[in-house]
């Protein structure tokens, strides 16, 4: 009676314990990190106050090119940008304005690490020259609708 389901010594490897694919997948599934929601972060001040912030760092962003964290912070301090209270709250800030599609972020290889700098959407990262990495954007997930079987 239960031979069919690989409790028993019956045959048929249609089984719970028998076929282990699904419970790998599954496995594989539950094991992957969950991407962060960035619309719900909280800008740990009143909403006012945190477009004043967004802005002022947005046009700092704008003026100077892509930027690293520790350059933007840099550049916020010598531009005197109110509201800010640490590095940790300014980049609170810039992933609560990547929520809100103003930024985007870009991932530089550099040799065997990653480089990640913050830019507008609407710029265009330049071209580097023949020997260097190129600069590419982190966007959402790859769809999978692309793949064709051969016929």
């Amino acid at each position: 009676m239960w031979s069919g389901w690989g409790f028993g010594s019956g045959g048929g490897g249609r089984g719970i314990i028998g076929g282990g694919e699904a419970l790998k997948t599954w496995v594989r599934y539950m094991s992957r990190k969950r991407a962060e929601n960035l619309r719900k972060i909280n800008p740990k001040v009143p909403y006012p106050e945190a477009t004043s912030i967004a802005q002022s760092l947005f046009n700092l962003v704008k003026e100077r090119g892509p930027l690293t964290t520790p350059a933007a912070w840099t550049g916020a301090q010598e531009a005197g940008i109110s509201g800010l209270k640490s590095k940790t709250h300014m980049k609170i800030m810039l992933k609560w304005m990547r929520g809100k599609k103003l930024l985007k972020q870009i991932c530089q290889h550099v040799g065997s690490s990653k480089k990640f700098l913050v830019c507008t959407p609407e710029h265009t990262p330049p071209e580097q020259p023949d020997g260097s990495p190129k600069v590419k954007l982190q966007t959402g997930k790859r769809s999978k609708k692309g793949k064709k079987l051969a016929a």
